[in-house]
């Protein structure tokens, strides 16, 4: 297509919202107008959906569950009157709460302690916002790995970090163990965790009997899932403790909400954009999406997306218990590093991705006139220019979001845009977005792997100073069908010195592992 011609499609296709601060671009996407015909019953449907969700239906039928996200940021939306009152109460809390703890001076590091959505949205919104006037530094605890918890905790005083626990059930491992890990720091210099520590869970949970003498404690509920609760408590509390405008990004998530609830798909950003992915993917996630936002502050933002889209849509059957095994794998950087990394591969190998761009038009900073007439500023827009040039040139599709600035606004119109886009495009191939039995499945997994170290602890202490390879503990324990899992045990507990000592074989193995 040449110039002209895609100067027109680009007319003709371009979603512009001003008062919105909103360029939606699909031109370099290959779609016709058949399909956009074709796709209208699916469409109707989800717009349909999207309705029965706002108003409080059962959205996530396999756990039974209302979806509610959309309230947090309109809660004269919420179906009952009590959930308002609540969705309200906690956010003049939460301010409440930050302004004390900004009043009071005490504190000067934040220690967020979670994983996936507790984790993930708050780090992309801490490295979006921050600046060098934060009121409170934040750091996280976002696994279960004791050399990166050490490395974060080095660099705090604890006396003057406060920590915020975030885990719906409680039970969640990594941050369970997060917990215990900070807790333990906390003492060993000579601190009392509680009177550092928050907690945001849901009423009931362990974490809330056992936080019940903390600084404080703020809910979540059961219809927020974590990957989308960047605008509850999860989200807001870390980023009002940093000094964050939080109204500002609610009224960014807001402002998204009433754009996309527009019935006309082609006035609707949202719909525009699981339209694209439907096409992109053939309905069926048969190409990758790679986020490329040119800008620093947004460099986590594909991580974000990775949760919120393949946790939503990768599943393995459809609302009718069909086999589909649906998802769309996520990745990406940012530009223009990405242009020094696989930006070749995109495009010249294998073509199996279609690419978004974020295009921030504002530069900020101090921009250097580095060539004349040309800032270092001009310079990031030009690569973001012919990167796009240079993929749809030989054939790559792209879709490009262009967006005025990052501010609290845009940052809330962002989740927002992606979070309405995922439960439009589940509706269009008809699954459930908003639960998530893999991650279930894996965490019963390690649950196994747990017991089986127990019994094998057991059985070699039970035979001290006796060494058996592992097919031999194996055949012990009754676990022959788990002699690999017994020998990965078994070298990790002796290659932390954890009472079992190894003793070399022939192979690696044919190595046998003693009770130290």
């Amino acid at each position: 297509m040449n110039s002209l011609a895609l100067w027109k499609r680009y007319q003709k296709y371009l979603y512009d919202n001003d008062a919105l601060g909103l360029r939606f671009d699909i031109s370099r996407m290959n779609f016709t107008e058949a399909f956009l015909k074709q796709m209208q019953p699916r469409v109707k449907k989800a717009f349909e959906a999207m309705d029965a969700l706002e108003a409080g239906a059962i959205a996530n039928p396999d756990e039974n569950r209302m979806v509610g996200h959309y309230w947090l940021r309109t809660p004269q939306l919420a179906p009952k009157p009590e959930l308002r009152k609540e969705i309200e109460e906690t956010l003049a809390s939460m301010k409440k709460f930050a302004a004390d703890i900004h009043a009071a001076g005490q504190f000067k590091n934040l220690l967020v302690i979670g994983i996936g959505g507790s984790a993930l949205g708050p780090q992309f919104v801490a490295n979006a916002l921050t600046t060098p006037a934060d009121k409170l530094r934040s750091f996280f605890f976002d696994n279960t790995d004791p050399d990166g918890m050490e490395r974060t905790l080095a660099q705090l005083d604890l006396s003057k970090t406060l920590a915020i626990v975030i885990s719906k059930s409680g039970g969640t491992p990594e941050t369970r163990n997060g917990m215990l890990v900070a807790a333990d720091a906390y003492k060993r210099a000579g601190l009392d965790f509680a009177k550092h520590a928050v907690a945001i869970t849901m009423t009931g949970s362990s974490l809330d009997k056992q936080s019940q003498s903390w600084l404080k404690q703020f809910p979540m509920w059961d219809w927020v899932g974590g990957r989308t609760s960047e605008t509850s408590a999860v989200g807001l509390l870390p980023a009002a403790l940093q000094g964050f405008d939080i109204d500002g990004l609610l009224k960014g998530a807001r402002l998204m909400d009433e754009a996309t609830r527009v019935k006309d798909y082609r006035k609707n950003p949202a719909m525009l954009l699981a339209l694209m992915w439907f096409w992109a993917g053939g309905g069926k996630g048969k190409k990758d999406m790679v986020i490329l936002p040119y800008k620093d502050r947004l460099e986590l933002f594909s991580r974000y997306l990775q949760q919120l889209i393949m946790e939503s849509i990768g599943k393995e059957l459809d609302l009718k218990g069909r086999k589909v095994n649906q998802g769309i794998a996520v990745y990406g950087n940012k530009g223009s590093t990405d242009q020094h990394a696989y930006i070749q591969q995109l495009r010249d190998g294998v073509n199996n991705f279609f690419a978004t761009f974020i295009e921030v038009l504002k530069d900020g900073g101090n921009p250097l006139e580095v060539e004349p007439d040309a800032t270092s500023g001009d310079y990031l827009s030009g690569f973001f220019q012919g990167t796009r040039r240079a993929l749809y040139e030989n054939g790559r599709e792209s879709i490009t979001i262009t967006i005025r600035h990052v501010c609290p606004g845009s940052v809330g119109k962002l989740i927002a845009l992606y979070e309405r886009a995922v439960g439009f495009y589940a509706a269009l191939v008809g699954i459930n977005a908003y639960h998530q039995p893999g991650v279930q499945a894996g965490k019963k997994a390690a649950d196994v792997v747990l017991g089986i170290q127990r019994q094998i602890l057991k059985h070699l202490r039970a035979n001290r100073g006796k060494a058996l390879t592992a097919a031999a503990i194996a055949k012990a324990i009754g676990s022959t069908d788990e002699v690999e899992t017994v020998f990965r045990i078994c070298e990790h507990l002796a290659a932390n010195e954890r009472g079992v000592q190894r003793q070399a074989g022939k192979t690696v193995c044919d190595a046998a592992y003693a009770a130290g």
